[in-house]
């Protein structure tokens, strides 16, 4: 068996997609699906069952509870990612704690633990290394991140099985919609392109012009390939960036966008105020350590990746 938490969300229900791909259904998913919208994420996929991810929390601290028996992998995409979100005691037990109990699950079984970490870690600075030293979160879901990676790393010696965190950047693609305005700016781009045939971005700031801020966009698909990588590769541990290597800016995605649908206006916006302090105006994954690792996905660059997302929410995709 394998198991996805977060499994109806954006990345976790893509990875449930991936191992479907190459035939794999003993799948367990964990999530909360008081938004019950999600449960769309995992239609027409084949899983082996869903627990509720209180219930799955229960059980792995209480065995007696539920028994989950030859779990090969775990891949831990449950978390609350709304980067905007200051509730720091629900945002440590959601993606600290849970974090670290699931960790000493899987450590005591010799079971892959595969996490997701963020690049928010690296807050303002503009080195992207997996290095304490670029590493500085401006957030407290950043904070979240980085602590945890900061717990793996201090007991990383006495952990029996494989632990990969994979610090993701600007994810984009399908299965985000449920996001709100935690969905990328691609999806974003495309509901504005449909409602009024204008996109717009926000003015320059920190030092930008106007929609030239810059992010490592990495396709869904490219992350679900990079999380399988390691999968299939067990003997690798560690933490590791996991973007295309190279920032593009707001405006080509906008272009991409714009270049889709063959019509249409971009349009810029003042830089909000909520924002300020609490923004990365660039990012850029740094790959030495995943190429390092022996990790050879290839990524797509922003103009290809749009294309292929706005065919799938389109329709186009065959």
């Amino acid at each position: 068996m394998i198991i996805v938490t977060g499994g109806a969300g954006f990345i976790g229900s893509n990875i449930v997609r991936g191992l479907n791909a190459r035939g794999i259904d003993d799948i367990l998913v964990v999530d909360d699906l008081t938004d019950g919208h999600k449960f769309e994420n995992l239609s027409g996929l084949s899983i082996a069952d869903y627990i509720d991810m209180e219930r799955f929390r229960e059980a792995i601290a209480d065995p007696s509870q539920a028994s989950f028996a030859d779990v090969r992998a775990v891949f831990h995409e449950g978390a609350c990612s709304t980067t905007t979100e200051w509730d720091g005691r629900y945002m440590m037990d959601n993606n600290y704690e849970y974090s670290k109990e699931l960790l000493a699950w899987c450590s005591a079984r010799d079971v892959a633990f595969i996490y997701a970490s963020s690049a928010a870690v690296y807050g303002g600075n503009d080195g992207f290394v997996e290095d304490i030293a670029a590493e500085g979160p401006i957030n407290v879901y950043g904070y979240s991140k980085w602590q945890f990676d900061q717990y793996v790393r201090r007991h990383r010696a006495g952990l029996k099985s494989q632990v990969v965190g994979l610090r993701y950047f600007n994810v984009y693609g399908p299965n985000e919609q449920h996001k709100g305005s935690m969905a990328s700016v691609a999806f974003h781009l495309d509901r504005q392109m449909r409602d009024s045939a204008t996109v717009r971005l926000f003015e320059g700031s920190h030092g930008y012009a106007d929609g030239e801020q810059r992010r490592d966009f990495v396709h869904v698909d490219d992350v679900v390939a990079v999380n399988l990588w390691f999968m299939d590769n067990p003997a690798v541990s560690g933490i590791f960036n996991c973007g295309t290597g190279a920032s593009q800016t707001f405006n080509d995605v906008a272009r991409a966008v714009l270049a889709w649908h063959g019509r249409g206006s971009l349009e810029y916006v003042p830089f909000p105020d909520h924002l300020k302090g609490a923004y990365q105006a660039f990012t850029q994954a740094d790959l030495t350590a995943l190429r390092t690792a022996g990790c050879d996905v290839a990524f797509r660059t922003v103009e290809e990746g749009v294309r292929a997302y706005l065919d799938v929410l389109h329709g186009r995709n065959g």
